[in-house]
C-alpha cells in the first residue's frame, strides 16, 4: 500500500489531546501541503484562523454568547491549537459557491489527514447553528463573503493501553455504476 492510503486507512478522530501542539512554523508546512487540494480556477476560496492561549477564551465567550448565555465555554480550552476553517467565496459564475465550499472542506481534510500522519491528535468540531451566527463570525473576523466551516481541534496523541480503530468503511455500499440509459 501507499503511505498516502495507509494514512487514510488510520485515520481517526482524536476527542482528547494532550496539551502538546505543532509550532506555528509546523502548522505552515501542513497547510502548504493540505493547499494542494483540487481547486477549480486555482480560487483558493478558503483561510485558515489559528487560535492559541487567550484567542480560545475568546472563542469560548463568542460560543456562549450566541447560545444565550454568560461566561466562556470550556469547548475551546479541550486543545492547545485550534484551527478554524473558513471559506472565502469568490463572486466568479464559473465556479459556483459549494464547489468553493467543497475546496475548503477538502483543505481541513487533508489538514487533518497530514497532522495525524506526523503524530498530532485531530478532531473536527462544529457547534450546529453557532458555527455561523453573527457574534461567533465576528469574534472571528470574517468578511461578508466567507463563512466559518467548523474547527479543527489539535494537541498530541495521549498514549493508550490499547489503541483503539474505527471501524472501517463497506465500500461495495457506497460504489456504483452509472445507470444505463
Amino acid at each position: 500500500m501507499s503511505g498516502a492510503l495507509d494514512a487514510a486507512l488510520a485515520r481517526r478522530s482524536w476527542s482528547k489531546v494532550t496539551d502538546e501542539a505543532p509550532s506555528h512554523e509546523e502548522l505552515l508546512d501542513f497547510v502548504a501541503a493540505a493547499g494542494r487540494v483540487a481547486d477549480h480556477k486555482s480560487l483558493h476560496p478558503w483561510r485558515l484562523i489559528e487560535l492559541r492561549g487567550a484567542d480560545r477564551q475568546r472563542l469560548g465567550k463568542a460560543l456562549n454568547k450566541a447560545e444565550g448565555h454568560k461566561g466562556s465555554s470550556s469547548k475551546p480550552m479541550r486543545a492547545p491549537l485550534i484551527i478554524a476553517v473558513v471559506a472565502s467565496y469568490s463572486k466568479t459564475h464559473k465556479v459556483p459557491r459549494w464547489e468553493q465550499e467543497a475546496v475548503a472542506s477538502g483543505v481541513a481534510h487533508v489538514l487533518s489527514l497530514v497532522l495525524d500522519e506526523a503524530g498530532w491528535g485531530v478532531f473536527w468540531r462544529t457547534a450546529g447553528e453557532h458555527t455561523r451566527s453573527k457574534v461567533v463570525a465576528k469574534a472571528h473576523g470574517l468578511k461578508k463573503s466567507e463563512e466559518l466551516l467548523g474547527w479543527l481541534y489539535v494537541g498530541g496523541k495521549p498514549k493508550r493501553s490499547r489503541p483503539t480503530r474505527r471501524k472501517g468503511v463497506d465500500a461495495t455500499r457506497f460504489v456504483s455504476r452509472m445507470p444505463k440509459g
